[in-house]
């Protein structure tokens, strides 16, 4: 089995011991990205959909920088500190999967990293 890490500056630092993604057989493993601006630092704090699409955009980061792309996703887990926010979450993930999109799972959770609202994990092929 072939492994590689995959470290990007288009996502935010693992702060903790573990990988920003993995790429492995195949495929690459995109570890949970939680809605924090890269460049900046900063914690996305607004609504569900931006904290959805910072973390889409984290994903995105890590994807592209093991040579795959999100079309070519086919596993997202969304986690969810409140499932009452899933319409809003829903809205916006479905402007990055416009054509056959992945398959999903979408699970509440009692806490997340920095108490953010959604953190989103991916597979893809390459």
């Amino acid at each position: 089995m072939t492994r590689e890490v995959i470290a990007t500056d288009n996502a935010p630092k693992a702060i903790g011991p573990y990988s920003q993604g993995i790429k492995a057989n195949g495929f690459v493993f995109c570890s949970g990205q939680i809605p924090i601006n890269s460049e900046t630092g900063e914690m996305v704090t607004g609504s569900i959909a931006e904290q959805t699409r910072q973390s889409l955009s984290n994903v995105k980061g890590v994807i592209e920088a093991a040579g795959s792309s999100m079309d070519k996703v086919v596993k997202v887990t969304v986690f969810l500190k409140d499932m009452n926010d899933f319409a809003e979450m829903n809205a916006e993930y479905a402007k990055w999967f416009t054509e056959n999109p992945p398959a999903r799972a979408a699970v509440e959770v009692a806490r997340l990293p920095k108490d953010v609202g959604v953190e989103i994990e991916a597979i893809a092929v390459l």
